[in-house]
C-alpha cells in the first residue's frame, strides 16, 4: 500500500530530486534517476520519466538535457533565484541588525531550501562584520507583519515601548501605558528598523524602534493624520534624522550618569561592560571610528554623558567646540 501511494506522488518526488540533487554542476543520468527513485520505493523505467520530464517542463520546469560521450544528463536550469542572488540575500540577513541570530539562522535556512544541497554549501558563509550588535527582541520579525497588516487595514495601533536600564533590563516608557499612532510606514536607517506614524494627541509625526515594540495590536479606529503624509519624503525625512560618517577605530572610554544607560546600550549593544565609577555615573570603553559624526552624537546626548580617553578623542571633542565657539561667538556677543 505504501509503494502504491508513493507511485502517485512520483511527479512530487521527480521534482524534489531535480529542485535539490541536481544543478549544472551537477547533473544525473536517468540510470541515477531511477535509482533515487526506488530509494523512495517508487518505480520507474525511461518512457514514462521522458513524459514526466515533459510534464514538469509544461509546469514550468527548466529541465535541461545534455550529451557528453553516449550519456544523457539531467539537471535543473534556472531557478526562481540564481546562486549570487541568494548569497546576496544570505549576505544581507546575516548582517542586518533588526534581525536576531535565531531569526537570521532560521531565514538562511530556508534560503538553502531553494536551491541544490551543493550549491546550499556555499550560501553557508559569514559575512565579515566587526563588532555587529544584533537585536536583542524575537518578536521584531513578527511585529514588522503586524505594522504592515494595520497599514492594509487603514487602522491604528496600540503597543507598549520598553527601553534598557542600568541592570540592562527592559523597562516601560510612557509609565508603562499604551501607546496608541496612526502607523503610516516603515524605514531601515542606522541598520534599525522604525515605524513611522502619526500621534493624533500632539499632532505630529513620530518614529518608533520595531524592535523595542512589544504586544502591537490592531484597534478598530480608523488611522489618522492623511494630510501629514500626503506629500510625505520618506528618504529625506530619513536623512534628516540620521545619519553616518566613517573614521579611525578607536577605543573609546565614556564617562556617563546612570540615566543615560539606556542609550549607550541601545548603541553598543548589552554585551558592553557597564563600570559603576560612584553613586550617580559609570563608565564603559567601547570601540568607535572616531569622527565628527561620533563627536556631534556624544554633544546631542547633553551633560550626561563625557568622553575621557585616549586623548586624540578629547583633543577632537575640544577642537569641535572650538570650531562651534567660533562659529556662533561672535553672534551670542551681538
Amino acid at each position: 500500500m505504501a509503494k502504491k501511494c508513493n507511485q502517485k506522488m512520483k511527479i512530487l518526488h521527480l521534482a524534489q530530486i531535480f529542485l535539490k540533487e541536481t544543478d549544472e554542476s551537477h547533473p544525473l543520468t536517468i540510470k541515477d534517476i531511477i535509482a533515487k527513485l526506488e530509494l523512495l520505493d517508487i518505480s520507474a523505467d525511461r518512457k514514462t520519466l521522458y513524459q514526466d520530464f515533459d510534464e514538469l517542463r509544461d509546469f514550468g520546469y527548466d529541465i535541461i538535457c545534455e550529451q557528453k560521450g553516449r550519456n544523457f544528463y539531467y539537471y535543473l536550469g534556472s531557478r526562481d533565484f540564481e546562486l549570487p542572488e541568494l548569497k546576496l540575500l544570505v549576505d544581507s540577513v546575516q548582517s542586518a541588525k533588526f534581525i536576531t541570530d535565531k531569526k537570521s539562522n532560521t531565514l538562511i535556512r530556508k534560503l538553502e531550501g531553494m536551491t541544490s544541497r551543493y550549491q546550499a554549501k556555499q550560501l553557508n558563509r559569514q559575512v565579515a562584520i566587526t563588532d555587529r550588535v544584533k537585536t536583542m527582541n524575537e518578536s521584531i520579525y513578527y511585529n514588522v507583519d503586524r505594522i504592515h497588516e494595520a497599514i492594509n487595514a487603514d487602522v491604528k495601533i496600540t503597543f507598549y515601548y520598553f527601553q534598557w536600564n542600568l541592570k540592562k533590563e527592559p523597562v516601560l516608557r510612557h509609565d508603562g501605558k499604551l501607546y496608541e499612532v496612526s502607523p503610516w510606514g516603515l524605514m531601515w536607517d542606522d541598520e534599525n528598523y522604525y515605524l513611522v506614524a502619526y500621534d493624533s494627541a500632539e499632532e505630529r509625526i513620530k518614529h518608533y524602534r520595531v524592535d523595542k515594540m512589544l504586544k502591537i495590536s490592531m484597534t478598530k479606529s480608523k488611522r489618522e493624520g492623511k494630510s501629514f503624509f500626503k506629500d510625505f519624503d520618506m528618504p529625506k525625512y530619513t536623512k534628516s534624522v540620521f545619519g553616518m560618517f566613517r573614521g579611525e577605530t578607536q577605543q573609546i572610554t565614556i564617562r556617563a550618569e546612570n540615566e543615560m544607560a539606556g542609550i549607550l546600550i541601545d548603541r553598543f549593544g548589552k554585551e558592553i561592560m557597564i563600570i559603576p565609577d560612584d553613586e550617580t555615573h559609570f563608565h564603559i570603553c567601547v570601540n568607535v571610528m572616531l569622527s565628527p559624526q561620533f563627536i556631534a552624537w556624544i554633544i546631542s546626548l547633553g551633560e550626561g554623558v563625557q568622553i575621557t580617553a585616549p586623548k586624540a578623542a578629547v583633543d577632537m571633542m575640544k577642537d569641535e567646540i572650538r570650531r562651534l565657539c567660533r562659529m556662533y561667538g561672535e553672534k551670542d556677543q551681538a
